[in-house]
């Protein structure tokens, strides 16, 4: 009798927190940029204040995304082998093309949108000064219908990022728990979740604190987290009702792993406690100064959604039985890369704040805080 011995070799793991942090921040641009365009593309007054801080929030993470994203090349100067040698059946090759379209297309409509601000400093002296005299490119004054007409066009690649980015990971077959239709649609909710908790902890740090649009962004966050749970609960009913396909094979390679399950309970909890606090919020308008602090939690939701699909899954073992060990490393492919790309984002933050008139976009008001009456008619602190 002859025995055959296989040896199946264990791969570590491919991507590193770059990854999570770039899925995470271009999702929170991409929906930052949704948000918007209800005041910048449609006009609609009543959501102005929210686009002002939207776009912001928009505009900052799409500078800082694909940094990370060349980060987690591993080798970032290789770039350019992705427009040497197109391959068009090829997401990741798609993106390439649609991320720095929709990058400039971002920051295009911002400089519209900044530049009657940026005119208004003209005369003044120092460095804002000369920003606002030579940054706007004249003193024609910015046609309403370019501002659409760039809004559409942006919005139509940040359709394509979304895609893409939910695509490249949904089509890998070897990864159950990634081969889903459902995840792309998780990753577009817990964007939206992201950017409408990004635009609060921007109105409450930025000084602005305008409660109509704390509470649109609340509102956003509510509807969102309905949607998200039920795409949650269709993939579960999905895998428990037909015991084949991805679904259950995800189910399964995870099942007996007792991190997994508290990964998803825990996933389980903030989602459920964002839902009810918010809604809470917006019934108790005394609580409304506190908001800023479901705008940290919902920016974990929907960091924490791409940490437990991008790494953790990772874990699982493809070739043998089991599971893989990770750890957060203390350097720049771990903590430290994570740490330094939220600090990335905090600067460009600052920059912008200190050398762009963002807050007079739209017909508001530089350098005041807006103490608009909220909606049930008490001050807002938050």
């Amino acid at each position: 009798m002859q025995s055959i011995e296989l040896i199946a070799p264990r791969y570590g793991i491919a991507w590193y927190p770059w990854a999570v942090q770039y899925f995470f921040l271009i999702a929170l641009s991409y929906a930052s940029l949704w948000l918007a365009v209800p005041g910048v593309v449609l006009g609609v007054e009543r959501w102005k204040p929210a686009a002002r801080l939207a776009l912001l929030g928009a505009v900052a993470t799409a500078i800082v995304a694909p940094v990370t994203l060349l980060a987690d090349l591993h080798q970032p100067l290789r770039f350019w082998h992705f427009y040497a040698y197109p391959n068009p059946t090829s997401w990741m090759a798609l993106g390439s093309i649609l991320l720095p379209l929709y990058v400039g297309a971002t920051l295009g409509l911002a400089w519209l949108v900044w530049r009657e601000p940026l005119r208004a400093r003209a005369g003044e002296g120092g460095i804002q000064g000369w920003i606002g005299r030579h940054v706007p490119l004249g003193a024609w004054a910015t046609p309403r219908w370019l501002v659409v007409l760039l809004g559409l066009v942006a919005v139509a690649l940040s359709v394509g990022v979304m895609v893409y980015t939910g695509a490249e990971v949904a089509i890998l077959k070897a990864r159950p728990l990634w081969h889903t239709e459902y995840l792309p649609a998780m990753f577009l909710l817990t964007g939206v979740i992201g950017a409408a908790g990004l635009a609060v902890v921007i109105n409450r740090v930025s000084g602005i604190r305008h409660p109509v649009a704390g509470d649109q962004f609340l509102s956003v966050i509510l509807v969102s987290l309905v949607l998200a749970g039920l795409v949650a609960g269709g993939w579960l009913a999905q895998g428990l009702s037909i015991n084949e396909g991805s679904v259950a094979a995800a189910l399964g390679s995870v099942r007996d792993n007792p991190e997994w399950r508290r990964l998803a309970y825990w996933g389980v909890v903030a989602g459920v406690f964002l839902f009810l606090a918010s809604g809470l919020m917006e019934v108790l308008g005394s609580l409304r100064g506190t908001r800023w602090v479901l705008g940290l939690l919902a920016l974990y939701v929907a960091w924490s959604f791409r940490w437990t699909v991008l790494m953790e899954v990772q874990t699982v073992a493809r070739n043998s039985a089991g599971f893989q060990n990770y750890a957060v490393g203390m350097g720049s492919q771990g903590l430290l890369g994570i740490v330094g790309s939220f600090g990335l984002l905090l600067s460009v933050l600052l920059v912008i704040d200190l050398f762009v008139p963002w807050r007079a976009a739209l017909g508001g008001r530089d350098g005041t805080p807006d103490h608009s009456p909220a909606v049930h008619g008490e001050p807002d602190h938050g």
